[in-house]
């Protein structure tokens, strides 16, 4: 690729640095609190992943709380059912399976239904004949099929969610729009994409802004070029990348490159807020990055069988300043009300000589806090 500049040398500690202020986790409250700090934590990440597993407190949120101190499930709520600051989406490629087996006439009547009488959860239509399941995840219903097909196409939206059952409203009603807005072009999704990752991520790479969107690369990379020739990017030789290309903004990298110690040396001794990370979090979904920047390979272990785990079925990293040094095997029992320990593995410098006893503390007071969030209603 035509560079306007040669790439500016980065080291791993700088880009960790760079991606946890992007992410948020290096201010106690970078939010503020209530529903309008869950709609600005969501629009700043672009979004926040959703997923079924509960052996702690499901993913969403999990990674709202590492970021919003004072947050609960409530304010989650009232930011998608009464201020409809956030709205769900399905991006996961195993969505598209199953849609050609919708039949017609379950589309026309779940439509018809929810004119007919509002709002509807799938426990509404008792009338369904069941089916066959065509693989693990699918409903045996098929008004689920054909209500999960018209929120992929946008007519209908999910106006609540109580744990995993979701209440479905047609969309246009949910947002009191008398018609849909414009949909965004081809050229403004490509910005939004790298915007989103530049925002969130600080230093950005193809396959960091493509998540997910590996269709993408193409139109990503010649915008890319184009803000690089206006000098709005900078080419990045990030530490240990090789060939893998970064960018960011210009006053990003001057930063970072002239004044590296101005930012908290994090991870020594109290220095450096501890956060208990969900395999979810943006910060460790995308895990080849992640090891890139951090040197910790996560390992996600839920369908992996028992006696071939290393860190545990739901391992959360442990993040200490700018240095993930730990992984930790919980599971809250909810009856007991109790957070139960099932391992705890030293990784990084958590597994260095003295490592230990320089984490051990910080971290079980930040897991009594992790606790009563887990236990709270």
């Amino acid at each position: 690729m035509p560079r306007a500049t040669e790439p500016r040398p980065l080291t791993k500690a700088c880009a960790r640095r760079v991606w946890l202020r992007a992410q948020r986790l290096d201010a106690p409250v970078p939010f503020g609190d209530g529903p309008q700090a869950t709609a600005a934590a969501v629009e700043h990440l672009g979004y926040v992943q959703i997923d079924t597993i509960n052996v702690i407190e499901r993913c969403h949120h999990h990674i709202l709380y590492n970021r919003i101190p004072a947050y609960t499930r409530a304010d989650l709520r009232a930011a998608q059912s009464a201020d409809k600051s956030v709205f769900e989406y399905w991006t996961h490629a195993l969505s598209y399976r199953w849609f050609g087996s919708v039949r017609p006439e379950d589309t026309r009547k779940v439509m018809r239904l929810l004119r007919r009488d509002g709002a509807l959860t799938i426990r509404d239509i008792e009338d369904d004949v069941l089916t066959e399941k065509e693989h693990l995840w699918q409903s045996r219903k098929p008004s689920k099929r054909a209500l999960q097909l018209a929120f992929y196409t946008g007519e209908v939206t999910i106006s609540e969610r109580t744990g995993m059952l979701k209440t479905y409203e047609l969309t246009g009603r949910h947002f009191g729009w008398d018609r849909p807005p414009k949909p965004a072009s081809a050229a403004e999704a490509t910005a939004y994409l790298l915007d989103r990752a530049l925002r969130s991520q600080g230093l950005v790479s193809l396959d960091s802004i493509c998540h997910l969107h590996a269709p993408s690369k193409a139109a990503i990379r010649r915008l890319i070029e184009a803000r690089v020739r206006r000098k709005e990017l900078t080419p990045v030789a990030l530490e240990g990348a090789g060939k893998q290309e970064h960018w960011a903004k210009p006053e990003i990298v001057e930063s970072e490159v002239l004044e590296p110690d101005t930012a908290a040396s994090a991870g020594e001794g109290d220095s450096g807020l501890v956060h208990i990370l969900s395999p979810f979090d943006p910060l460790i979904i995308q895990r080849k990055r992640t090891e890139l920047f951090f040197g910790y390979g996560h390992r996600f272990e839920a369908y992996v069988p028992k006696q071939k785990r290393v860190f545990g079925y739901f391992a959360l990293p442990v993040l200490v300043g700018d240095d993930i040094v730990a992984a930790i095997d919980l599971k809250t029992d909810r009856q007991k009300r109790k957070l139960l320990m099932q391992k705890w593995s030293w990784v990084g410098k958590g597994k260095a000589r003295g490592g230990a006893k320089l984490y051990k503390r910080r971290i079980e007071e930040e897991l009594d806090r992790f606790e009563r969030f887990q236990l709270a209603e």
